[in-house]
């Protein structure tokens, strides 16, 4: 066995395994550069920290399970005037994820709420938060499986996990009391250790209507208005302003 073979199975009994891979390579630049043994490792150890930086964030999108990648840089802040830029540059910054504070997204459909909470779950990957997106119907049905399906149990770990939690369409439907106690008991599961997103078109002074049960929801409000900002976004419909038809513009005719 050449020795280069014998350093790929030490760097992966050490559990190096993409320098291990990437050896026969950096060797390779190393003698062509006329590189310093040192030099050469820390080459060797960068691209491994690297590669495991790389693999846990394309690990974090596929846990994350967004319906759509859509990053900040592509919202159309000039279409929503109720969110200033400087607004925009300190959920950017994500400094409340830290500080454990939550976001309620509110505004009618199609005004960018999903879109903006996205953007911001992506950010938050490449700053190295775990992130779980999720709606509201598909969490109430995951809460309700977790007690006897595999998938479900590990999704409800990954979300209790996670340092942000966006929760898409709240109250889009009610639910039974035994629903939003489930949903309650999930609340009080991330209070105090994750942040969340919230999208509605609904204020939560009206979310009481839909759980049903006016103790649980001043339990759940209590949770989450406990350190919270609220964003408006009140402009129209940015889908409807830019829907496009299938039929052509049909040119005036002249009588």
């Amino acid at each position: 066995m050449g020795q280069i073979k014998k350093l790929q199975e030490k760097l992966t009994t050490l559990r190096l395994g993409e320098a291990a891979h990437q050896l026969p390579f950096l060797l390779e630049k190393a003698e062509q550069d006329d590189e310093t043994v040192a030099t050469f490792l820390l080459s060797l150890l960068d691209y491994e920290q690297n590669r495991r930086e790389e693999k846990k964030i394309e690990r974090h999108f596929k846990w994350a399970a967004f319906p759509f990648e859509k990053t900040l840089d592509e919202f159309y802040l000039s279409e929503q005037k109720s969110l200033s830029r400087k607004q925009f540059n300190q959920l950017k910054e994500l400094l409340w994820i830290e500080q454990l504070f939550n976001l309620i997204l509110l505004g009618p459909p199609g005004v960018g709420k999903t879109h903006l909470a996205i953007g911001l779950g992506i950010q938050a990957i490449k700053q190295g938060y775990k992130v779980m997106f999720i709606t509201m119907g598909e969490l109430i049905q995951t809460l309700k499986t977790e007690g006897f399906t595999q998938k479900s149990q590990t999704r409800m770990k990954r979300i209790r996990g996670a340092d942000l939690v966006i929760i898409d369409d709240l109250m889009f439907m009610a639910m039974n009391q035994s629903e939003a106690n489930l949903f309650f008991h999930l609340i009080n599961d991330l209070y105090n250790n994750a942040s969340i997103i919230l999208t509605s078109n609904k204020a939560p002074k009206e979310w009481g209507e839909l759980l049903g049960d006016p103790a649980i929801t001043t339990a759940i409000l209590d949770r989450i208005m406990h350190r919270v900002e609220i964003v408006h976004l009140n402009e129209d419909s940015y889908r409807m302003k830019h829907r496009i038809s299938i039929f052509e513009k049909e040119k005036s005719v002249p009588n």
